[in-house]
């Protein structure tokens, strides 16, 4: 393992580069650019690095290979394995920020960004190492103001965005969603199968969450399991003959669409079994086009098995809830004990860059990675996209693209 390395001083750059989110993106792009000389300050709302990942259910492992999920200047241990648990990934990120020295203040929310426009903070540092708001101003250099929890206002010459693909659940608003009298949560509420044992279980969404969840508590001692699926999803093994898929990821995700579309049904075809018959059809859409639009395929923990048996059972979409029934969208009424609802996150970034015109109509930001908005120079964005090479994998190669474009435009 590398030494820890060498500490530049960072002493006489008062107005830092503020990277909000202590993620593996924001850690990435921090420890990116410290190396470079250039301070940075991650700025987290929670108590602690990694808090998406300590919130994640008991069971998840990276679905990505041990050597392809490291972040810049530090490997993940052999001894996490090949498929890194998830208290191993947290245990990882703890590491990465004490192995870079990262600069991270905690329990501090940042709940708006402006460019700044005449003078603002001069950079001097409070007791809490963020710009004291009571500090006097001074024409400042073009940059950013981020308004935070505590009357803070901090000056930073650039600004990274690293807030998480999945930062706010949703639930779609289902007509009579109140009234089902049963369990209702959220998969990110979701921690092990230990509450649900000898029920009857809905799970609602059929993507890499609710499979493995499904699969969870049809291991775990529910007494049933139901799945239900609004769109086929395209299912891959996660590794073939040692090979994993997302090397394949990586291998083809510069090639043209419609290619891709065509290999994959051919690799769906000869490695995973066809589960019309259990009521889990092959998509009718192209692997490529449907990552295009969002959806990761599924890679597969357990579900084909877990289907073709019979304890994780598809069913159709919900279309409502009419007090303990669950209405399908083929008009057939279920009575589960429970449910959960496997079905997505919302990026939340309205609040925060919303009035600076860098978002689409999804509200994820227009651009990415070292790319900057024409009309926000200095602001970044990491880990909004969902690519299929690996988030983790994407998230290093993006941190250092950032830190390069900002060391070139903002210097050290």
């Amino acid at each position: 393992m590398p030494g820890v390395p060498a500490a530049p001083d960072l002493s006489t750059q008062p107005r830092p580069v503020y990277v909000i989110g202590a993620g593996p993106g924001g850690l990435a792009v921090a420890a990116a650019l410290r190396a470079r000389g250039i301070r940075a300050v991650v700025v987290e709302k929670s108590e602690s690095v990694g808090a998406s990942w300590r919130r994640h259910y008991d069971r998840l492992h990276l679905h990505t290979t041990r050597r392809l999920s490291a972040l810049p200047g530090l490997a993940m241990p052999r001894r996490f394995g090949r498929w890194v648990a998830r208290e191993n990934v947290v245990r990882y990120l703890e590491k990465y920020a004490e192995f870079h020295e990262l600069e991270i203040a905690t329990g501090i929310e940042v709940t708006r960004i402006e460019p700044v426009t005449d003078s603002r903070p001069d950079g001097l540092d409070g007791p809490d190492g963020l710009d004291d708001p009571t500090s006097p101003t001074s024409p400042a250099a073009p940059g950013w103001t981020l308004h935070a929890t505590g009357g803070r206002v901090m000056a930073a010459r650039a600004v990274v965005v690293a807030t998480g693909f999945n930062h706010t659940p949703f639930v779609p608003d289902w007509p009579g969603r109140d009234t089902f009298p049963g369990p209702f949560a959220h998969a990110a509420e979701y921690r092990n199968p230990a509450p649900y044992a000898g029920l009857d279980v809905l799970v609602v969404g059929v993507g890499n969450t609710g499979a493995e969840i499904a699969v969870d508590l049809a291991e775990g001692g529910a007494a049933r399991v139901r799945l239900a699926v609004r769109t086929a999803p395209h299912i891959l093994r996660r590794s073939t003959a040692g090979w994993p898929s997302q090397r394949t990821g990586i291998l083809v995700r510069r090639l043209p669409v419609r290619l891709v579309d065509r290999l994959g049904a051919i690799v769906g075809k000869a490695s995973v079994p066809d589960l019309s018959a259990y009521g889990l059809p092959r998509p009718t859409t192209g692997l490529y086009s449907r990552v295009k639009q969002g959806a990761i395929p599924i890679q597969d923990v357990g579900l084909i098995d877990a289907v073709r048996t019979g304890r994780v059972e598809p069913v159709a979409a919900v279309d409502s809830l009419d007090g303990a029934e669950v209405v399908l969208a083929d008009g057939s009424r279920i009575t589960p004990d429970a449910v959960i609802a496997a079905t997505g996150y919302r990026r939340a970034l309205e609040g925060l860059v919303g009035g600076l015109d860098v978002l689409d109509d999804r509200g994820r930001p227009r651009t990415h990675g070292a790319e900057t908005p024409p009309d926000a120079p200095g602001l970044y964005f990491t880990g909004f996209t969902n690519p299929i090479s690996g988030n983790l994998r994407e998230l290093a190669l993006d941190a250092e693209k950032i830190a390069k474009g900002i060391a070139r435009t903002v210097g050290a």
